[in-house]
């Protein structure tokens, strides 16, 4: 048994829905400009392919829990994406087999703060402090799921007002194509989320609005930015 100079802190934990048991969340990943009207208004090119960014495991904010308006940003902005929860891991894993992973998939929001990422887009610096602040990964109970993954509507409206409105099926990069690529930059395990990127539309929360995210078929995220 091994003995720590300070208690080990928990593992963040999302729930499952109809399992008393949670899900033990390693690692975020998440996907940038994976679909074609987003990556146009972010500036970005349809060829250019998607890329990687992480969130530390402990950015997760599952059902419940309180989501308060980040410090040191005047320009918060929403992004609703569909979440994969892998089951299994590896490296280097094909196309073909790369649903064997996943153990099933939620609803999540990529909070960012817009204003730190810009800065440091210009500066040519790293996002750390733009992505992976406190709170920063909304996400809803985890659907356990097997076969093809989610293609429907993927939406976000903020005090009722509808932001963002696509569908997964638009997505440049599927899922079992995303896994494929992360696999061959990380070795990936049991317990790793990937944000799978966000459609048109994003934009500015302020301290009490009432943001609900939903993809068809997967479930529904609620929460209000707090103080």
């Amino acid at each position: 048994m091994t003995d720590y100079v300070l208690a080990p802190s928990p593992t963040p934990i999302v729930p499952v829905e109809g399992e008393a048991a949670a899900f033990p969340v390693r690692r975020i990943l998440c996907v940038g400009r994976n679909y074609a009207a987003h990556r146009r208004e972010m500036g970005g090119d349809d060829r250019d392919p998607p890329f990687f960014f992480a969130k530390p495991a402990d950015a997760v904010a599952p059902p419940g829990a309180v989501v308060p308006y980040p410090p040191r940003t005047a320009n918060l902005h929403h992004e609703i994406e569909l979440v994969v929860a892998l089951k299994f891991g590896g490296h280097d894993v094909s196309v073909d087999t790369a649903l064997s992973l996943v153990y099933g998939y939620a609803v999540g929001v990529d909070l960012t703060r817009r204003d730190l990422q810009n800065a440091a887009k210009d500066k040519g610096q790293p996002w750390d402090a733009s992505k992976g602040f406190d709170h920063s990964a909304p996400i809803s109970a985890i659907r356990p799921w097997t076969g093809e993954a989610p293609q429907g509507r993927i939406s976000l409206s903020v005090n009722g007002e509808v932001r963002q409105d696509a569908a997964v099926a638009d997505m440049i990069w599927n899922v079992a194509e995303i896994i494929s690529e992360a696999s061959k930059l990380w070795t990936l395990a049991p317990g790793d989320l990937i944000f799978t990127g966000t459609p048109e539309g994003v934009g500015p929360v302020e301290v009490g609005d009432l943001v609900t995210g939903e993809v068809e078929g997967v479930g529904q995220l609620q929460f209000t930015v707090t103080a």
